[in-house]
Parts: C-alpha cells; structure tokens; sequence
C-alpha cells in the first residue's frame, strides 16, 4: 500500500490540469507500468474519449470491448497479450456512483497480479475524486468528453447538472439527455440532504437558447427555495413567482418536484407539467398516476397541492419527458406508452445508470432517421430500503 499512497500523494499534489500526466509518470515508477490512459465518458454516452495519451489515440466504445465492460459493469476487467506478455487492465473511474470513464494500464505480466489490480482500483477511485475537484479550475476534462462541439444552450443545460448517476445505500440515481450536444429544455436535479432525497425533472418550453435559459432561472429558483429549507410546495411556490415575474406567464416550465424519506420510503410529489412517472413493481411496469397542476410560471399566484406516495425496497420509478412519449417515426407513429413498457421491461435488470441510454435508444430506433422534434429525458431511481415492510399506498392529494 505503500506504492498508492506515494501515487495518492502526488495527485494530491499535482496542478489541476496535470493529473493525467502526473499519474502516468507515478504509474511508471510505481508499478513498472508501459502504459496509462485515462478515459472519460462523453456527453452521449456512446465513447471513452482518451486524454492525455499519445497523439492520435482512437475513442474505445463504451458499451463493447474490455473498456466498455469494465464501464458498464463497474468492476475491471484484465486482459493477458503473449507477444509481448503484457496485462492491460481497464478499471472505472467512479465517484459516489457517478461514472467518469475508465482508467486504463498496462504492465509488464510479471508485474501483474490480483492484488496489483485491486490496488490499481483504488488509484482510479483516488484519480477520480481528484478530476471532480479539479474541474472546478480547469477545462481539460470537460473538454475532453467533447466528442462533437455543443450547443450554446446545450452548455447551460449539462453545466445545471448535478451528475449522470449517483450511488447510496438507500437507492441508485442514472440519468441522461438527448440529444446530448445540442439539448435545450430538459433537465433533472438531485441532492440527499437531512434524510431526503429530493428530485426534480423539469421541461421549460420552447427552443435553443430561450428554453435552456427559462429552464436555467426554473432549476436554481428551486434549489434556491429547497436550500432555504422550504417544503415542496414552497419549492413551487417561488420558482411559480419567479418565472411568473420574469415572463408574465408567456413561458413556463413542465415540471416533476418529489422529496423521498430516506427512513421509511415516504414520498411526496407536486406534478406541474409534462413530466410523467413510471413504477417497476415485482415485473409489473404502470404509469404511476399524478393530480396534474398548473406548470411553473403560467399564471400569477397558482396554488400548489403535493401527495402522498409509498416506495417499496425493490422499485423502480422511471421519469420520462414528453421527448419520449412524443416521439415520432418516419411514418408518424407516435412511441407510445406500449412501446415505453415494453423497453423499461427489456431494461428491467440494467442498473439505473444503464436504462436511460437503453430507453433513448430504443427511442432512436424507432424514429429512425427523421429529425427529433424535441430533446428526451429519461431518470431512472432504485429503491433499496429500507428493509421495514412499510404499507404500500396510492397518491393522495392534501
């Protein structure tokens, strides 16, 4: 252990924008290594785009090759060469379950061993947590999961973002946006603070820039009322005021605001829009069915009710924007609410993290090659415990 606490220590120390270069060097010194790579997931979720390799390094795949495995399943993956005798071993790069990409090594095959890759992991999880810090004063690693040029209101939306995914005892979070590079109006939100969860998904409307910037004053007029500690329908109620004030109802945001009790598994939800919910209970799939209100911004003064719902250990909620279900084929075929089942269905033993992409392109096949008329979201929570029992019950309105 040693050896990693001597790497652990001079990424501590390493400039920002240094850490790939500066783990390669310790990779070489440290553990005899030939090669270091690190990997990071682009905005669509299709390519580990490499950084800080050699010129001309090609992306790898995300979801096939030793690469794409050790991504999507979380756990390495090792590969033995005979000519020459080298182990190249991929290990994910992961930080409170928010998949970064992967950390890629190569060594001599004597060098290798069960513990040498074990320890190999906790550099890539040390590595990881360093890039997260990092990124607040360098550009390199935002860059670097560019695989195409964003849009300006594409920038807005992925910079509002708390993660792609997210990991704790209680349940597991994934989420993703498309089209990836040039999103305008959709966007989720997280945070597990005080015992709760809270989650928002909202959909401002219009296009481009305008939708990502009234979507832009929707999400941090609500962090603004949640961090000031006010309930979901006081969450509401300012973002209602705010965006009321801004645009005197002429746009507003579609939106989902649920708060879960990390304790026993009771949920609140305030539906004010498009957004829709769907429960993954013991193989069954269903719409989970919402007292729709008024969307945010739409009128002065609207008055919010929440209700009332039971998480079970073992469900699965599934969030869906209008981009989903509204989605349209070459011959005008609408992917219907049949079509969503049967993907969250086909989806059902992915982990969170995996079923927005698998439920968007499934999306994508069936429109085939004609354009999107709107961009999609897709959130995805599993809920673990806790493991009490507690009495399932359908929405209430208060």
């Amino acid at each position: 252990m040693e050896r990693f606490s001597a790497v652990e220590r001079a990424l501590r120390g390493a400039a920002p924008d240094t850490l790939p270069d500066v783990l390669r060097e310790q990779l070489r010194a440290r553990y005899a290594a030939t090669g270091g790579e690190l990997l990071m997931g682009d905005y669509s979720m299709t390519r580990l785009q490499p950084i800080g390799g050699p010129p001309g390094t090609a992306p790898l795949p995300m979801h096939s090759g030793p690469a794409g495995r050790a991504f999507g399943a979380q756990e390495a993956q090792t590969v033995l060469t005979t000519s020459p005798a080298l182990a190249e071993v991929y290990l994910p790069v992961t930080v409170h379950g928010d998949r970064l990409g992967v950390l890629s090594v190569t060594l001599p095959v004597e060098r290798y061993s069960e513990e040498i890759r074990d320890e190999l992991q906790e550099v890539a999880e040390a590595l990881g947590h360093q890039i997260v810090v990092a990124e607040r004063h360098t550009d390199r690693y935002v860059r670097a999961r560019r695989a195409d040029r964003l849009t300006l209101a594409a920038e807005i939306q992925w910079e509002l973002l708390p993660g792609r995914s997210h990991s704790h005892p209680v349940f597991d979070l994934g989420a993703q946006l498309e089209p990836a590079y040039s999103i305008h109006g959709d966007n989720f939100d997280w945070t597990t603070s005080d015992g709760r969860l809270t989650l928002t998904v909202t959909n401002g409307m219009g296009e481009g820039i305008e939708a990502a910037l009234l979507t832009s004053l929707a999400v941090n007029a609500l962090r603004n009322a949640r961090r000031a500690g006010l309930d979901l329908v006081g969450q509401a109620n300012l973002a209602d005021q705010a965006l009321y004030g801004q645009h005197r109802g002429e746009r507003h945001v579609s939106a989902l605001l649920l708060r879960f009790t990390l304790a026993d598994g009771q949920a609140e939800v305030v539906d004010a829009g498009s957004p829709r919910m769907w429960r993954l209970r013991e193989g069954r799939v269903e719409p989970v069915e919402l007292e729709a209100q008024l969307p945010l911004g739409m009128f002065e003064d609207t008055v919010y009710a929440v209700q009332r719902f039971q998480v079970d250990p073992g469900d699965r909620l599934v969030f869906v924007s209008d981009g989903v279900y509204d989605a349209d084929s070459l011959l005008g075929e609408r992917f219907s609410d049949r079509a969503l089942t049967r993907a969250l269905t086909r989806s059902r033993l992915l982990p969170p993290s995996q079923v927005p992409y698998a439920v968007l392109r499934e999306v994508a096949d069936h429109r085939g090659e004609a354009d999107a008329e709107d961009d999609a979201m897709v959130v995805c929570l599993d809920w673990h415990g806790p493991q009490d029992g507690a009495g399932r019950a359908e929405p209430t309105t208060s």
